[in-house]
């Protein structure tokens, strides 16, 4: 597979070309941001340089959508007792206990306990409270879907599936073609109440695919204090991860 290039509105596309059995030319861009090209071995170099140029404006938009959805690294932790962990809304005092039993996350009276058999061992930790939050994720948003679902179930809306990662630019994302809605994990850190407001907005979108003035009158009638809920996840929520 070679890399070209060229040169669309002033902004350079880079593309890796594949040359495979296949009638037309494929053109795709990966969650990675790598731009894929596949094609047979008649189709002319320069051909394959005029499709890609005529799809600049479609790859520079996916391109931005795939940049907004990039999973990052968050500073990183301790993982020591008294360090502060959020967890839907509210704040929780760690406690690592050293334990020869199973290492587990549980929430005990008012702290998340991290017990573990090397205390010192920040690698483990790590992974037992990224675990943790994992499986809350999945419980805490999947329950949340079926209870806002059943809002927008009437309008011919069918239920989609879910998926989370942690993303640096959005709360969420209504994949239409896939019929899935991605969700934020960070979210997690929120009160459940926003975390419906995001899972409606992202609904709403497999009926009205824009922000209309249709859109936010569903939104509005199904959740009339949505804006309350949207301003503590931007100006508060935000400020804390």
């Amino acid at each position: 597979m070679d890399k070209h290039q060229i040169v669309y509105a002033d902004r350079t596309i880079e593309f890796v070309i594949e040359r495979k059995s296949v009638k037309n030319v494929n053109l795709n861009i990966k969650p990675d941001m790598t731009i894929m090209v596949s094609a047979s071995e008649k189709v002319p170099l320069s051909f394959i340089y005029d499709f890609v140029k005529s799809k600049g404006a479609w790859i520079t938009k996916n391109v931005k959508m795939f940049e907004n959805v990039q999973p990052y690294k968050q500073s990183e932790r301790e993982y020591v007792s008294g360090e502060s962990i959020k967890y839907l809304g509210k704040q929780y005092r760690l406690r690592v206990q050293d334990t020869i039993e199973e290492e587990k996350v549980k929430y005990y009276r008012g702290f998340i306990v991290l017990m573990v058999r090397e205390p010192n061992n920040f690698a483990r930790k790590a992974e037992l409270i990224e675990e943790w939050y994992q499986e809350k994720v999945r419980i805490v948003f999947e329950k949340s879907l079926d209870k806002i679902y059943s809002l927008v179930q009437k309008y011919g809306i069918v239920r989609p599936s879910i998926d989370f990662r942690v993303m640096k630019a959005r709360w969420g994302s209504a994949l239409i073609d896939s019929q899935t809605i991605l969700l934020n994990s960070e979210l997690i850190k929120a009160p459940k109440h926003c975390i419906e407001y995001v899972i409606l907005h992202e609904l709403i979108h497999f009926k009205y695919n824009d922000h209309s003035d249709s859109f936010y009158n569903m939104l509005y009638s199904l959740m009339p204090d949505w804006e309350k809920r949207k301003t503590l996840l931007d100006d508060e929520i935000v400020r804390d991860l």
